[in-house]
């Protein structure tokens, strides 16, 4: 099987490897092509599951010796071209301008908080060891996880507590709406429980992002009753949450459809700034089920939408006017948008934003910013050319 490959542009010194196939060792094979022997101080890969993980983890990190091969399971790709689909996308990340420390957190169904406290200990003193000055101007956190974990909100805010002033980036693992099992990767190894903290220190100018498309409405809805760590609320205002919300909407609870859920999430406000999270059904019960922890004594404002291509169109123009033209964008983009794209008619013209801004990423099950777990929301990092 030859995979069709896309070539990236000669002028940017980092690169976007993007191949259309499911056989494991040929995705490898095809990255290997077109990022080289490097040297590399990381390759980024991020994979449909419809290649075996196992597999192509192992075959990785064949082509790729000695180098931190770090990648996830997605629900969708960004890659050469804009959206993709059914592909495996890379980049590298040259040791030229970067050095990486990656730690694994193994198993996030126990002792979540402790282990990526654990984690982000370990990975400060390893990087402090190898460059003494990590700062905000030259270092951030990214982080890949298990998007069927249920424990982002508390891995990410764990991370955040120690990684200090150091901004954090993420996205949470997909499997293309199967629910059934996704997965990160680093060491050549699939970690189908797991997540992946990396520290990236780099000469090159960057900066940290994030978009939305929906802002804060006039309504507002106070929890009165929730379990956040399984992501249930069961009442708004003192009343049953899915009738509520539903009477809200002029609708009634057998109306409340996730296609309908998903155009009408609710927005918090967190530190100053809002951030959104949708709801991903109704239960018998009539509570309902979030796609984010929703605490107890929470303001839920209801979200209006401000257009989809707009938001990331701004999201690249403040990136530009922060470093320039990027020539490189790793995106973490909420499923949700991607579905938003089809329903708008708007996945071309957001593909090519995405291509014109150099991305690499995927489509998530949730996005991290910060010590904060979001949906429909684009989070991610752009490189600039090299200072003079």
């Amino acid at each position: 099987m030859v995979p069709a490959m896309a070539m990236t542009p000669v002028h940017s010194i980092l690169s976007i490897a993007t191949v259309a196939t499911t056989d494991a060792r040929t995705a490898a094979d095809g990255i290997y092509r077109q990022l080289g022997p490097g040297p590399h101080a990381a390759v980024l890969v991020f994979a449909t599951p419809r290649v075996d993980r196992r597999d192509l983890a192992a075959a990785l990190q064949q082509f790729f010796p000695g180098v931190p091969v770090i990648g996830a399971t997605t629900a969708g790709e960004i890659g050469g071209g804009g959206l993709r689909d059914g592909c495996v996308v890379a980049t590298s990340l040259p040791s030229e301008h970067f050095r990486v420390v990656v730690e694994v957190v193994e198993d996030l169904r126990t002792a979540v908080v402790e282990q990526g406290r654990a984690a982000a200990q370990t990975a400060m003193r390893r990087l402090a060891a190898a460059e003494p000055r990590p700062s905000p101007a030259n270092t951030f956190a990214m982080l890949l996880v298990d998007g069927l974990s249920v424990a982002e909100e508390r891995l990410a805010s764990a991370l955040s507590s120690e990684l200090g002033e150091l901004r954090l980036v993420g996205g949470s693992a997909g499997d293309e709406f199967a629910f059934e099992a996704t997965s990160v990767f680093a060491g050549g190894r699939s970690h189908d429980h797991g997540a992946v903290l990396v520290l990236v220190h780099t000469d090159l100018p960057f900066t940290v992002f994030r978009a939305q498309h929906f802002v804060p409405g006039e309504r507002r809805m106070v929890v009165t009753k929730a379990d956040a760590r399984r992501r249930i609320v069961y009442e708004l205002d003192g009343e049953p949450a899915a009738p509520y919300l539903a009477e809200s909407m002029g609708l009634r609870v057998g109306e409340l459809e996730a296609e309908l859920l998903a155009i009408h999430p609710v927005v918090v406000r967190i530190g100053g700034a809002d951030y959104v999270r949708s709801i991903q059904k109704v239960n018998l019960d009539d509570s309902l089920t979030f796609y984010c922890a929703v605490e107890e004594g929470i303001v839920l404002r209801e979200a209006q939408t401000i257009g989809i291509v707009d938001s990331i169109e701004r999201a690249m123009a403040e990136v530009r006017a922060a470093i320039g033209e990027p020539q490189l964008t790793i995106a973490f983009d909420c499923v949700q948008r991607r579905q938003a794209y089809g329903r708008e008619d708007a996945t071309a013209a957001v593909g090519a934003v995405m291509e014109a801004a150099r991305c690499i990423g995927f489509s998530t099950y949730g996005e991290q910013f910060g010590g904060i777990h979001v949906n429909q929301t684009l989070t991610g990092v752009a490189f600039g050319r090299p200072r003079d």
